[in-house]
């Protein structure tokens, strides 16, 4: 920490453009391709039988506008922070806030959940890894592991996340063109058509599943060329789960019911063997999911520091790297406390309520920022239709919030109220602080 450069500025200039469509790409895969997917196609099955891959292809159509909107957004707006600028540079610092503490709480559930899925996967093969006190050191040996990597720079950390999608991306690529000769039509095949409730709950998961596109798009201030990197790397990320389901729904059929490694079953069937390959590539997954929130997450900490709302330290980079460390640090260290804490379950589901809220922030964001020509940009990403991409994002997300029970909603308001009294008492305390400086 002695080698921390103090400052205080509104843009990213202290930061290092080393990210480019590979990294980012490779990132985006890596967040959203999470340890989910070794379980989700089992999941979704026993929600809509035979019509579980139509979960997530609805999901993928629902996610086109809100890519869309966080590309259009991202291809404008070049500092760090991901929905949160967008937000801030489209309505004002009220808003941005409040988009930017929903945005944070979800991420460090999510990373949380990540966290402890890792940990009772790593039980498995050692029982005491997945009890107390030996769980929270293992998490805190993974956490920490994974600041030292980030303080090498964004480099160092752009590289490493190429590295774990890479490693655990191809082997699911190949699962899908391998698996794909074991089809079996029949399948495939929807007899029952699934109840809303069914539908909804469904593209609850999905959403859970697809989110992570904005916590890679975080570290915007460190993109080379937003305005192409951005829209291509965004769509990237999408693909393998919607090929992964189909595969999974066409080999297993009423097999893939309620099983909890589906693509590890599929693996054996089409390599003997494969099945281990799998359980491993679940594992460096998770790691990468770890790594790419930490990367990401710790840019929106650092632009709330930034912009006035949390401690100035939180707004420091290294002299060497230029990494906002401590931003780093408060992240990973909140993240393993839930993790050490909680369950995958409830984490999961905190911060899957909570994304929503974000999407449907950021594409307001980018109707605003297209129908105000606001950008920091040449050649941003216009999106067609004027508001009718960000209007039909809105309507999908609007219909996922409708599945949620009231308690969810209670938990939802609540934060939302939390978060804005904090923004009015940091504002008055600078206001004060005025009046004597």
């Amino acid at each position: 920490m002695s080698e921390l450069q103090e400052h205080t500025r509104t843009d990213d200039s202290a930061l290092l453009r080393a990210v480019g469509f590979w990294a980012l790409a490779a990132s985006i895969v890596n967040v959203t391709i999470g340890g989910s997917i070794f379980a989700l196609p089992g999941i979704l099955a026993v929600a809509m039988g035979a019509a579980a891959p139509l979960a997530f292809i609805f999901g993928a159509l629902l996610f086109v506008p809100i890519v869309l909107c966080f590309a259009a957004a991202g291809s404008r707006i070049t500092a760090s922070g991901g929905p949160y600028s967008y937000v801030h540079a489209a309505f004002g610092r009220f808003p941005g806030f409040v988009v930017a503490a929903v945005f944070w709480i979800s991420n460090v559930a999510g990373s949380g959940s990540m966290a402890a899925a890792l940990a009772d996967q790593l039980s498995h093969a050692a029982p005491r890894l997945g009890e107390g006190g030996s769980r929270a050191l293992l998490l805190l040996a993974v956490y920490c592991s994974l600041m030292v990597l980030n303080a090498w720079g964004i480099r160092a950390g752009a590289a490493a996340i190429m590295a774990f999608a890479a490693a655990k991306s191809l082997p699911l690529i190949l699962l899908v063109i391998l698996g794909v000769r074991y089809i079996h039509l029949e399948n495939l095949r929807v007899t029952e058509v699934p109840t809303w409730t069914s539908i909804g709950s469904s593209l609850v998961i999905v959403v859970f599943a697809f989110s992570g596109i904005e916590t890679a798009l975080s570290p915007s201030g460190e993109v080379r060329d937003p305005a192409k990197v951005v829209p291509r790397a965004a769509f990237a990320g999408v693909g393998l789960y919607v090929g992964l389901q189909v595969v999974a729904q066409g080999v297993l059929g009423t097999a893939l019911v309620g099983n909890h490694v589906p693509l590890s079953a599929i693996a054996d069937i089409v390599v003997a063997g494969g099945g281990g390959v799998l359980v491993l590539t679940a594992t460096v997954s998770l790691i990468g999911v770890l790594q790419g929130d930490l990367l990401g997450s710790s840019r929106l900490l650092y632009a709330l520091a930034r912009d006035g709302f949390l401690p100035s330290p939180l707004d420091a980079v290294t002299k060497t790297h230029r990494v906002p460390m401590r931003a780093v640090v408060a992240h990973g260290l909140v993240a393993w406390f839930l993790a050490a804490l909680g369950s995958f379950t409830t984490l999961a589901l905190v911060s899957g309520g909570a994304i929503c809220l974000v999407y449907i922030g950021c594409c307001a964001a980018a109707w605003r920022l297209q129908s105000t020509s606001a950008g920091e940009t040449d050649m941003p990403l216009v999106l067609p239709g004027r508001s009718l991409i960000p209007l039909l994002g809105i309507a999908g997300l609007l219909l996922i919030l409708a599945t949620l029970r009231l308690a969810e909603w209670i938990a939802i308001g609540c934060a939302v109220l939390a978060v804005s009294v904090l923004y009015m008492s940091v504002r008055r305390g600078s206001q004060t602080l005025r009046k004597y400086v």
